[in-house]
């Protein structure tokens, strides 16, 4: 992988090892993203892929390899900040990132302040109304409710209009779905179909251990496998042909349509 392939967001070589005695939990492992494209990383519990996408946002720090965003390491001042600036991350469990004493307007408005947007009342009130109407939630109905008044579908969908309100150049979804039932799943995988749609350029990168889900919105899948990188292809590719066994059992347990 290197700049030529044109890549927004790009790991390139990536170890990491916890504890002591260390326990390496990634592999060499190399992974990039493209403006507009949505990567969806796969594997089970303890795969690694979520220390690779921490590592990759800045979260945590490999122990050999580099992250690069927009051709620049994120290891620099200007890099890192660079990458704060421009993503977003939506978590599993909603109400962890949710103040529960803040309501719905609040929560979603506060990365305009943390990005140091200078906007009048009105101009803030207006995007985050634009924001809770790409996820499809009512602004009249939800501005003024508090995390504990919402369902853990319409709390994702919060903590989503608050993830994409700066419309970061990259997007970060973790798990956001393995926490809540599966109608509430189909809300959310409306919800960010939209916001692709609105907002082309974006590149965004799934966390999931779920196929059956990610089927429907990713363009390319990295499948991680006890922190190695076992399979990588278009999501037709990979869903229709696996070629690892590993991958092979993947696919046959999900629900795939």
């Amino acid at each position: 992988m290197g700049e030529h392939d044109g890549f927004l967001l790009e790991g390139r070589h990536l170890d990491k090892s916890f504890g002591k005695p260390p326990r390496q939990v990634l592999f060499d492992v190399s992974v990039g993203v493209r403006p507009g494209e949505c990567l969806a990383i796969i594997g089970g519990s303890g795969s690694g892929k979520s220390t690779l996408t921490r590592i990759l946002f800045g979260l945590e720090r490999a122990d050999g390899g580099e992250v690069r965003f927009r051709g620049g390491s994120i290891a620099t001042k200007d890099g890192a900040a660079a990458l704060r600036r421009q993503s977003g991350v939506v978590y599993q469990n909603p109400f962890a990132s949710l103040d529960p004493r803040w309501t719905v307007r609040r929560s979603v408005a506060e990365p305009l302040r943390l990005h140091g947007r200078k906007l009048d009342g009105a101009a803030v009130e207006w995007q985050v109304r634009q924001a809770l109407g790409l996820v499809s939630l009512d602004p009249d109905i939800f501005l003024d409710r508090y995390p504990m008044d919402l369902s853990g579908g319409q709390a994702q969908r919060v903590a989503i209009a608050r993830a994409v309100i700066t419309s970061p150049s990259v997007l970060l979804a973790d798990e956001a779905m393995s926490a809540i039932d599966v109608a509430a799943r189909l809300q959310i995988l409306d919800a960010f179909a939209a916001i692709r749609e609105r907002t082309p350029g974006m590149a965004m990168l799934m966390v999931s251990h779920d196929l059956g889900m990610v089927q429907h919105i990713a363009d390319r899948i990295l499948v991680v496998h006890d922190g190695h990188v076992v399979e990588e292809g278009t999501a037709r590719q990979v869903l229709d042909h696996p070629k690892q066994p590993y991958t092979r059992r993947l696919v046959e347990a999900a629900t795939l349509d």
